[in-house]
Protein backbone atom coordinates (compact mmCIF):
# COMPACT_ATOMS: atom_id res chain seq x y z
CA UNK A 1 0.00 0.00 0.00
CA UNK A 2 2.76 2.21 0.78
CA UNK A 3 4.69 1.68 -2.86
CA UNK A 4 1.58 3.46 -4.80
CA UNK A 5 1.73 6.34 -2.74
CA UNK A 6 5.52 6.82 -3.41
CA UNK A 7 4.77 6.49 -7.07
CA UNK A 8 2.37 8.84 -6.92
CA UNK A 9 4.27 11.25 -5.31
CA UNK A 10 7.24 11.31 -7.76
CA UNK A 11 4.81 11.66 -10.41
CA UNK A 12 3.44 14.72 -8.69
CA UNK A 13 6.90 15.64 -8.41
CA UNK A 14 7.98 15.29 -11.75
CA UNK A 15 4.67 16.81 -13.16
CA UNK A 16 5.69 20.25 -10.76
CA UNK A 17 9.28 20.77 -11.67
CA UNK A 18 8.15 20.20 -15.33
CA UNK A 19 5.57 23.20 -14.88
CA UNK A 20 8.54 25.15 -12.93
CA UNK A 21 10.47 24.96 -15.78
CA UNK A 22 8.12 25.44 -18.48
CA UNK A 23 7.05 28.57 -17.04
CA UNK A 24 10.16 30.16 -16.33
CA UNK A 25 11.12 29.59 -20.01
CA UNK A 26 7.84 31.15 -20.68
CA UNK A 27 8.24 34.23 -18.84
CA UNK A 28 11.62 34.31 -20.13
CA UNK A 29 10.22 34.77 -23.51
CA UNK A 30 7.56 37.11 -22.42
CA UNK A 31 10.65 39.46 -21.06
CA UNK A 32 12.26 39.28 -24.24
CA UNK A 33 8.66 40.49 -26.45
CA UNK A 34 8.27 43.43 -23.94
CA UNK A 35 12.25 44.64 -23.57
CA UNK A 36 12.62 47.53 -26.42
CA UNK A 37 16.43 48.26 -26.77
CA UNK A 38 17.31 51.92 -26.80
CA UNK A 39 19.42 51.79 -29.61
CA UNK A 40 19.90 54.78 -32.71
CA UNK A 41 18.11 54.07 -35.90
CA UNK A 42 21.43 55.89 -37.27
CA UNK A 43 25.10 55.79 -35.67
CA UNK A 44 27.66 58.11 -38.00
CA UNK A 45 31.28 58.91 -37.11
CA UNK A 46 31.20 62.34 -38.93
CA UNK A 47 28.31 64.19 -39.94
CA UNK A 48 28.27 66.55 -42.32
CA UNK A 49 24.31 68.06 -43.41
CA UNK A 50 22.98 71.36 -45.43
CA UNK A 51 19.94 72.46 -44.64
CA UNK A 52 18.13 74.44 -47.87
CA UNK A 53 15.03 75.48 -48.55
CA UNK A 54 13.78 76.28 -51.62
CA UNK A 55 17.18 75.63 -52.97
CA UNK A 56 18.87 78.08 -50.70
CA UNK A 57 21.22 76.76 -48.17
CA UNK A 58 20.14 77.98 -44.61
CA UNK A 59 22.86 75.82 -42.66
CA UNK A 60 25.81 73.54 -42.57
CA UNK A 61 25.80 71.38 -39.35
CA UNK A 62 29.27 69.11 -38.99
CA UNK A 63 29.55 66.62 -35.70
CA UNK A 64 32.09 64.21 -34.92
CA UNK A 65 29.64 62.11 -33.78
CA UNK A 66 26.08 61.74 -34.44
CA UNK A 67 23.19 59.18 -33.20
CA UNK A 68 19.71 59.42 -34.57
CA UNK A 69 17.18 58.08 -32.30
CA UNK A 70 14.72 58.52 -35.27
CA UNK A 71 12.73 55.04 -34.02
CA UNK A 72 11.48 56.13 -30.65
CA UNK A 73 8.29 57.40 -29.46
CA UNK A 74 10.16 60.87 -28.96
CA UNK A 75 12.67 61.00 -31.74
CA UNK A 76 15.83 62.99 -31.19
CA UNK A 77 19.49 63.42 -32.62
CA UNK A 78 21.86 63.22 -30.35
CA UNK A 79 25.61 64.82 -31.70
CA UNK A 80 27.61 63.32 -28.51
CA UNK A 81 31.24 65.30 -29.34
CA UNK A 82 29.77 68.47 -29.78
CA UNK A 83 29.08 70.54 -33.39
CA UNK A 84 29.68 73.20 -35.38
CA UNK A 85 27.12 75.04 -37.28
CA UNK A 86 26.83 77.72 -39.75
CA UNK A 87 23.21 79.55 -40.08
CA UNK A 88 22.49 81.88 -43.05
CA UNK A 89 20.29 84.68 -43.39
CA UNK A 90 18.26 84.92 -46.34
CA UNK A 91 21.16 87.82 -47.73
CA UNK A 92 23.57 85.14 -46.72
CA UNK A 93 24.91 86.45 -43.25
CA UNK A 94 26.55 83.92 -41.41
CA UNK A 95 25.87 82.93 -37.63
CA UNK A 96 28.73 80.34 -36.27
CA UNK A 97 27.65 78.25 -33.59
CA UNK A 98 29.95 75.48 -31.57
CA UNK A 99 29.18 73.29 -28.58
CA UNK A 100 30.58 70.76 -26.29
CA UNK A 101 27.24 68.65 -26.79
CA UNK A 102 23.79 68.98 -28.59
CA UNK A 103 20.78 67.28 -28.87
CA UNK A 104 18.30 67.91 -31.76
CA UNK A 105 14.38 67.46 -30.49
CA UNK A 106 12.52 66.53 -33.70
CA UNK A 107 8.72 66.71 -32.67
CA UNK A 108 9.21 70.39 -30.83
CA UNK A 109 11.87 71.64 -33.59
CA UNK A 110 14.32 72.52 -30.29
CA UNK A 111 17.79 72.15 -30.43
CA UNK A 112 20.09 72.00 -26.40
CA UNK A 113 23.42 72.82 -26.81
CA UNK A 114 25.27 72.22 -23.85
CA UNK A 115 29.16 72.83 -22.83
CA UNK A 116 31.16 76.08 -23.93
CA UNK A 117 28.53 77.15 -26.39
CA UNK A 118 30.08 80.09 -28.44
CA UNK A 119 28.08 81.82 -31.11
CA UNK A 120 29.27 84.54 -33.15
CA UNK A 121 27.88 86.53 -35.62
CA UNK A 122 29.85 87.84 -39.25
CA UNK A 123 29.00 91.52 -37.79
CA UNK A 124 31.81 90.11 -34.64
CA UNK A 125 29.13 90.11 -31.61
CA UNK A 126 30.05 86.93 -29.72
CA UNK A 127 28.06 84.79 -27.05
CA UNK A 128 29.16 82.48 -24.10
CA UNK A 129 27.28 80.14 -21.67
CA UNK A 130 27.50 76.81 -20.60
CA UNK A 131 23.56 76.05 -22.41
CA UNK A 132 21.82 77.16 -24.68
CA UNK A 133 18.30 76.35 -26.30
CA UNK A 134 17.43 77.11 -30.27
CA UNK A 135 14.02 77.11 -31.26
CA UNK A 136 14.31 76.06 -35.01
CA UNK A 137 11.11 77.73 -36.09
CA UNK A 138 10.97 80.85 -34.63
CA UNK A 139 15.29 81.29 -34.99
CA UNK A 140 15.31 82.18 -31.44
CA UNK A 141 18.01 81.45 -28.89
CA UNK A 142 17.42 81.48 -25.25
CA UNK A 143 18.96 80.31 -22.00
CA UNK A 144 18.69 81.06 -18.32
CA UNK A 145 22.18 80.52 -17.32
CA UNK A 146 25.00 83.06 -17.09
CA UNK A 147 26.39 84.43 -20.23
CA UNK A 148 28.95 86.76 -21.40
CA UNK A 149 27.93 89.27 -25.17
CA UNK A 150 31.08 90.83 -26.58
CA UNK A 151 30.07 93.10 -29.36
CA UNK A 152 31.15 96.35 -30.94
CA UNK A 153 29.23 98.19 -27.33
CA UNK A 154 31.17 96.48 -25.03
CA UNK A 155 31.47 93.08 -22.59
CA UNK A 156 28.15 92.76 -20.90
CA UNK A 157 27.48 89.76 -18.13
CA UNK A 158 24.45 88.50 -17.43
CA UNK A 159 22.04 85.82 -16.50
CA UNK A 160 19.38 84.91 -18.93
CA UNK A 161 19.03 86.39 -22.44
CA UNK A 162 16.99 85.92 -25.82
CA UNK A 163 18.27 86.87 -28.78
CA UNK A 164 17.33 86.40 -32.31
CA UNK A 165 19.67 84.53 -34.38
CA UNK A 166 21.24 87.73 -36.22
CA UNK A 167 21.48 89.16 -32.89
CA UNK A 168 19.20 92.15 -34.03
CA UNK A 169 17.05 91.61 -31.43
CA UNK A 170 18.51 90.96 -27.62
CA UNK A 171 16.39 90.74 -24.47
CA UNK A 172 18.66 90.27 -21.06
CA UNK A 173 18.44 89.86 -17.50
CA UNK A 174 20.24 90.57 -14.68
CA UNK A 175 23.23 91.95 -16.60
CA UNK A 176 26.09 93.57 -15.61
CA UNK A 177 29.47 95.00 -17.57
CA UNK A 178 31.05 98.39 -19.87
CA UNK A 179 28.20 98.92 -22.69
CA UNK A 180 27.95 102.23 -24.80
CA UNK A 181 25.03 103.50 -25.03
CA UNK A 182 23.59 105.70 -27.98
CA UNK A 183 21.52 107.67 -25.35
CA UNK A 184 22.89 111.11 -24.03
Amino acid sequence: MNLPKRYSLIVVTVIAVTLFFGCESNFKEVQKINFSEFVPATDADTADIKYTDSGRITGVLKARKMLDYSNLDFPFTEFSKGIDVTLYDKKQKRTFIKGNYAVSYKNTGIIDLIGKVKITSEAGQVLETEQLYFDQKNEWFYTERKFKLTDAKGISHGQGIDFSKDFKVINSQRISGEIESDEE
